[in-house]
């Protein structure tokens, strides 16, 4: 697992340590030294850790003049023993929203489980959008499935479309508009 990094194509248009509005300003990480685990296997010390013990993230992009973030995430999402979702939205996201960011595309390519609790803190999120929404990208299968299970569907936007996405081929901003064209579409068809 600690040879698994977050994407980092676009460091040169958007860094998180460098970003004075970001969670993660000011922050440096030793990039030699593994110093967060998931259970029992060290993680690459390229993620950020955001108070979840087995969940960990990289802000790729936040961009403030188009209200949008790209949140690449890694690990086991597991809201039933560690509240996951709490973290992400108290630490994270309400971060963001204080600096207008209302659209939020979520890369779950590295996310390995997903187990629920309730979906309070997603409707929360959700409801605080105003014209905004969320789009999770690249899950795997047996992830969506269980967002299913919670009925995440009526949160976010994800599956179909969203699991195919080639958003390593584009900057970040032409991945937001490809997306918010996506999402346009299908509420205005």
């Amino acid at each position: 697992m600690h040879d698994i990094e977050p994407y980092r194509r676009w460091e040169k248009i958007y860094n998180c340590y460098k970003d004075r509005l970001s969670p993660f300003y000011g922050q440096s990480h030793d990039p030699h030294l593994c110093r967060n685990t998931i259970y029992d296997h060290y993680i690459h010390p390229a993620w950020d850790e955001f108070g979840s013990n087995t969940l960990y993230m990289k802000l790729l992009y936040a961009g403030y003049e188009k209200g949008a973030a790209v949140i690449e995430l890694m690990g086991e999402w597991n809201d039933l023993l560690y509240n996951d979702i709490m973290y992400l939205k108290r630490n994270i996201v309400e971060h963001l929203e204080e600096h207008g960011i209302t659209r939020f595309i979520l890369i779950g390519e590295n996310v390995l489980n997903f187990h629920f609790s309730d979906d309070s803190y997603y409707e929360d999120w959700f409801n605080d959008l105003d014209e905004g929404w969320i789009a999770a990208i690249n899950f795997r299968e047996h992830v969506l499935s269980e967002f299913d299970k919670i009925g995440l569907y009526n949160y976010m936007i994800y599956d179909g479309v969203f699991n195919e996405i080639k958003w390593r081929t584009v900057n970040p901003e032409k991945l937001v508009d490809a997306i918010d064209a996506i999402i346009n579409r299908s509420l205005n068809p």
